[in-house]
């Protein structure tokens, strides 16, 4: 196979409730991109380094972000964030992929969210744009039953 249809992956966010958290999916979510993980690398060159070859070690790890468009509709609750943009710690939320399949798997991580933009085109439908920064491990898990 040479590729999967990635219709029907849900973004979710964390109610913060202890013990246990429920996720809701927010609503009309047209793009996921992310997470898009990265590392720092420390150079260590030294005028002995073989060949002349500049030499580096891994260093810390980025989580990264993810973005979300929306088709925007204010009266939908999903898409009421202002609170979580205006919150200074990171908020519990889920990437599901293939959902209510064998090969579901969902991305749990923390983040804040550090970007949300809203559109209002004459021409076209109303959307928004979301920019969460992930704090700490995306995790992956096979989550399919």
């Amino acid at each position: 196979m040479s590729g999967v249809d990635a219709f029907g992956t849900q973004f979710k966010r964390g109610d913060g409730a202890t013990p246990t958290e429920a996720f809701a999916a927010i609503a009309n979510v047209t793009s996921i991109s992310g997470p898009a993980r990265s590392r720092e690398t420390i150079d260590v060159t030294a005028h002995d380094s073989p060949g002349g070859w500049m030499q580096f070690v891994g260093s810390l790890k980025d989580g990264g972000e993810v973005s979300l468009e929306i088709n925007y509709d204010p009266t939908e609750t999903t898409h009421d964030l202002d609170d979580d943009f205006d919150d200074v710690d990171p908020r519990n939320y889920q990437i599901v992929i293939l959902p209510d399949t064998a090969d579901e798997h969902t991305w749990d991580f923390a983040a804040i969210l550090t970007e949300l933009g809203d559109e209002f085109p004459y021409d076209d439908k109303m959307g928004r744009s979301l920019t969460v920064k992930i704090s700490g491990k995306p995790t992956l898990t096979p989550t399919g039953s």
